[in-house]
């Protein structure tokens, strides 16, 4: 098997918890580098990955002969010149999301990946959840005919500030790029790009960046409906669906999140990615004039299916199942929501790449 060395730029809690524990438990993987200079960060990753080596600058990372993929996992600000120095040091590249602050900042590093032939991809974990399967099993069955309204929420509880470079006034900083990028990604895959969009931006805690969202994509003949809030004790749906037939409506984040935070992996845990039954869908239709009420077990989701694909791109020249073009949509249309919620109007959907 041919084997890829990893070089992480990053290990914060994304590193920790979405990237190197799930790299490490798919063959083929090495991760040979991490670059972090906290103390603490460092320990755990040589507890964790013993045969990796900690380095305290990216160059060291970058300019590596032996390193054969460079994933981005900094602070949203430091993705596009640390992915463009590592394209251009001749280096493969993983983002994650978001992908970069601007839309011409993730065309630009696109355009150069395709001119050095170059694998480039973004790191959108939530197509490989049970909630997000699970609504994608619904929509395919088409079940509910005509769709008319989809809402998508990803909501918490944190009524207090830690501190967080997302709660600084910084590039890229704010729920919606952090959070958003997750649902306007999933979006775009189950419905494509919006016409129009009008969102809704707040400040609700009092902090320097918003901490609350709702954008409206409007599509022709369906309205889907994205929102996302740091005060929620109380969580709603994560996805409602409402069509000609019936809806269909999904409670409960997936679990592989708590999981690896809780220092569990694919390897130490059965059943990975596997919901409780409790959180499973509920389809209401109505069939021949009679109500029909259904429950919808989730499929398990598995966060290795990115980074197993990340490597049959490579080894075996695969599709990618995350277009990085997606990923430069995504941000466009967090930058016209961005627009729309400062001017408080509804903006269209223009593409000029």
């Amino acid at each position: 098997m041919k084997i890829i060395n990893v070089g992480l730029l990053g290990y914060g809690m994304a590193g920790q918890v979405f990237h190197a524990p799930i790299i490490n438990c798919v063959s083929g993987f090495n991760i040979k580098s991490i670059r972090t200079t906290n103390p603490f960060w460092s320990k755990q990753a040589l507890e964790r990955y013993p045969q990796v080596e900690i380095v305290d600058h990216s160059d060291m990372i970058i300019e590596d002969p032996k390193i054969d993929l460079i994933i981005v996992v900094t602070p949203n600000e430091f993705h596009y010149p640390l992915a463009k120095q590592a394209l251009l040091a001749g280096k493969n590249v993983v983002v994650d999301k978001p992908f970069t602050v601007t839309s011409a900042e993730a065309l630009d590093l696109i355009q150069l990946a395709k001119s050095k032939k170059l694998f480039l991809s973004v790191y959108q974990n939530r197509r490989f959840v049970s909630d997000f399967l699970s609504v994608k099993k619904i929509i395919h069955s088409q079940r509910l005919g005509k769709i008319v309204e989809v809402t998508i929420n990803f909501d918490r509880f944190r009524n207090s500030f830690n501190g967080n470079w997302r709660e600084d006034l910084v590039p890229g900083s704010g729920i919606l790029y952090d959070l958003g990028s997750h649902l306007i990604d999933q979006a775009i895959v189950f419905f494509g790009l919006p016409e129009f969009i009008t969102a809704d931006l707040r400040n609700q805690r009092g902090g320097k960046a918003n901490d609350y969202f709702e954008v409206k994509l409007d599509y022709p003949g369906l309205k889907v409906n994205l929102r996302s809030s740091m005060l929620v004790k109380i969580p709603g749906p994560v996805f409602k669906l409402n069509g000609m037939n019936g809806t269909f409506e999904k409670f409960g984040l997936d679990v592989q999140e708590g999981d690896l935070t809780a220092g569990l992996t694919p390897e130490s845990k059965a059943n990975w990615g596997l919901e409780p039954i409790k959180y499973s869908g509920k389809l209401s239709l109505l069939v021949n004039q009679q109500d029909v009420t259904e429950t919808i077990v989730s499929p398990p989701g598995d966060y290795r299916i990115y980074y197993q694909n990340v490597y049959d791109a490579l080894v075996k020249n695969e599709a990618l199942l995350v277009d990085p073009r997606d990923a430069m949509y995504t941000i466009k249309i967090i930058e016209i929501a961005l627009e729309s919620a400062n001017k408080k109007c509804t903006l269209p959907m223009e593409i000029t790449v």
